[in-house]
């Protein structure tokens, strides 16, 4: 994305911000700003501070993620014009259109394949049936909830870390969830663990 962004002219010097805490401090200080930002690994604790960012700031966004739930992708593209969403497997095209428009010109682009979702779904209204989850989905999905990293899951299951992602994209699949926040909220509504188990 930094080289990407380095072939537009007009496209100011490139920042970087490794948490929630760094973003403010850099948006607070740059009238304008594009955030790039890959929502499923970033400490947001939900899509309602990821709204409350950007009414408090007005910064045009691109959402360059992995995958992301439906849900979220209609929460934020009803919200407000200013976020772009490309997926990481969009080809390169998509991802220097989705920069540009942003940068030179403040307009949205969501890559081909959110859109034809947004489609889908308004065709199909049984869409928000779960699928349930595996037994070892269940015992990764606690482990997530109580903190544990994927080395330390792979670790106490006697797994490859490969085998740990695999999982948790999955489950994250599965809930409809973008990230671990989301996914401990989904735990402890269900009751996989209880508040003292949290906390401890």
């Amino acid at each position: 994305m930094q080289y990407l962004c380095s072939r537009i002219s007009e496209a100011g010097p490139v920042q970087h911000a490794a948490d929630k805490k760094a973003l403010i401090r850099l948006l607070s200080s740059a009238a304008h700003a594009v955030v790039i930002l890959d929502y499923t690994l970033f400490d947001l604790s939900g899509v309602e501070e990821l709204l409350i960012l950007h009414d408090r700031f007005h910064a045009d966004w691109i959402l360059f993620s992995e995958d992301l739930s439906l849900d979220f992708i209609r929460q934020v593209t009803f919200h407000d014009e200013a976020f772009s969403i490309v997926l990481k497997d969009c080809l390169l095209e998509e991802i220097e259109v989705a920069l540009r428009l942003a940068i030179l010109k403040s307009e949205r682009y969501i890559c081909r394949r959110v859109t034809n979702l947004l489609q889908n779904n308004k065709k199909h209204s049984g869409i928000d049936e779960r699928p349930a989850l595996t037994s070892t989905e269940w015992e990764i999905l606690k482990l997530i909830a109580l903190g544990r990293t994927t080395k330390e899951i792979a670790e106490e299951r006697f797994s490859s870390a490969h085998t740990i992602t695999t999982h948790r994209k999955n489950i994250f699949r599965k809930l409809d969830v973008n990230n671990v926040h989301e996914a401990t909220k989904y735990a402890l509504r269900a009751g996989i663990i209880d508040l003292a188990e949290y906390y401890i």
